[in-house]
């Protein structure tokens, strides 16, 4: 077959890049060797917050005399949550089968592999292989769990992220490396279940990618929860010849040794790059990634990547940008999109953490921006004085909100609690029209919501604090 536009894997850079190609005219196919919507919708984002929210009502029901509610003793049906979850995915993935057929887009089920810069080798399960034509071919294979030496994957006693969401029993204690996204929602889920959980973190702190008082914050929860933390600290190794694992951890203090029924390893992905071809045609990598421009072309003409297998954050919501960015700029040059599209602004990024309390941040950590040379406001306001909070019994966690003194740039916003997923969408679009602090005062925010938490940190920021 010939196509206009032949994309390798179909998450959610691969189905939008089709999707958004199609709408401007091209005539698409899309290659995937499992199920359509990828790592995200099948074993990442979808499944996963099906997860953490049976997780959130257990903890609901275990305090529901917090709300003037009686239940007798409630317990996890572990089966049936995690069945629950493998229906979200499930019920997703026909979703993005639907979208292929209205869009007229042809999925090509297998393996692709570059043949030609024009060209995309198909090997079906049977090992059956067809060579399709392309004028364009975008890459977006995505990534997997990364492995460190010493804690090889084995899906059974050292699992990754795929193994946790379908274990077939709650295990009585779980060692997670790593605390970043994928760990801190893991910690979170597996504690509701009942589950001991130590979380062992190289770095300093937890959650390193934050501002260091989100790191602060969520670590006196976690521990409040009863979650084992030990930062600075490496697993150096671990055995899983007995009942459970046992693992050597390298400590400040020295070494120590940690037995649990589960090691789940969550230290980060890496790009799923190995045998499309890239070599011999000549397509240049870097640090195991595919490398390209600002419109995600590569080093050989008519060949893209998006996603978790180029540079940039490895965020659903970013792999989607990019592959409407690559395909619009591919129209443009056509002569089918009447502009050159605006290029990411991987500075303005959210980033989102679902566990309980949420994290989620956009811009500049109040660090990152005094290094960057800014002279900085800073205003806080804890969800203890939210009114919604209170109500809502979720006072835990703060906004926290950076501004440039001089001109009033909002650099950066940082938030702890409930629903901040839902409310970070303000910072990143005030961010994008270049607004100021004096904006986001002037524009009316709803009460009693918690997102007027936003207003009242800009308040802060400023010395006009009204609830504070």
């Amino acid at each position: 077959m010939n196509y206009d536009l032949i994309v390798i894997g179909s998450g959610p850079g691969g189905y939008v890049a089709a999707i958004r190609a199609s709408q401007l005219g091209f005539k698409c196919a899309v290659v995937e060797r499992e199920n359509l919507g990828g790592i995200c919708l099948n074993w990442g984002c979808i499944p996963t917050k099906a997860l953490l929210k049976s997780a959130q009502v257990m903890e609901y029901a275990r305090h529901a005399s917090d709300y003037g509610i009686s239940l007798a003793d409630p317990k996890p049906d572990f089966p049936n949550i995690i069945k629950r979850s493998r229906n979200s995915a499930d019920k997703m993935s026909k979703g993005v089968q639907f979208l292929m057929k209205k869009n007229k887009i042809d999925v090509l089920s297998g393996t692709g592999k570059l043949k030609s810069a024009k060209q995309v080798e198909v090997t079906d399960k049977e090992g059956k292989s067809s060579v399709h034509e392309g004028r364009h071919i975008v890459l977006a294979t995505g990534g997997r769990s990364k492995e460190l030496p010493g804690m090889k994957i084995d899906g059974g006693k050292i699992i990754g992220y795929r193994e946790a969401m379908v274990l077939p029993q709650i295990p009585k204690s779980m060692i997670i490396v790593g605390s970043g996204a994928i760990g801190m929602e893991f910690a979170y889920f597996y504690y509701s279940m009942g589950t001991k959980v130590t979380l062992v973190e190289f770095l300093p702190r937890v959650v390193p990618l934050e501002d260091e008082e989100v790191s602060r914050e969520m670590e006196k929860i976690y521990k409040k929860y009863g979650i084992e933390i030990m930062t600075n600290a490496s697993v150096e190794s671990a055995e899983t010849s007995g009942n459970g694992v046992k693992a050597k951890v390298k400590t400040a203090n020295g070494p120590v040794t940690l037995e649990a029924d589960i090691l789940l390893s969550a230290v980060g992905i890496v790009a799923n790059i190995e045998n499309l071809g890239l070599e011999s045609l000549g397509v240049k990598t870097d640090k195991g990634k595919v490398a390209v421009d600002a419109y995600y072309r590569t080093s050989v003409a008519g060949v893209y990547a998006i996603g978790d297998c180029v540079p940039g954050q490895a965020l659903a919501h970013v792999a989607s940008k990019e592959a409407i960015i690559c395909t619009e700029m591919i129209a443009f040059t056509e002569k089918k999109y009447p502009h050159k599209p605006e290029p990411l602004d991987y500075q303005n990024v959210p980033g989102c953490t679902y566990c309980s309390p949420e994290i989620a941040s956009a811009g500049y950590t109040e660090k990152a921006a005094r290094e960057a040379g800014f002279e900085v406001k800073v205003g806080k306001f804890p969800y203890s004085a939210s009114g919604k909070a209170s109500a809502a019994g979720a006072m835990e966690g703060f906004v926290k909100v950076i501004f440039d003194a001089r001109y009033g740039e909002w650099l950066g916003t940082h938030m702890v609690g409930a629903n901040v997923t839902e409310i970070i969408s303000e910072t990143v679009l005030g961010r994008k029209l270049e607004t100021t602090y004096r904006e986001v005062l002037d524009a009316i925010h709803p009460h009693p919501t918690m997102s007027e938490a936003v207003k009242d940190a800009v308040e802060a920021a400023y010395g006009e604090a009204i609830h504070l």
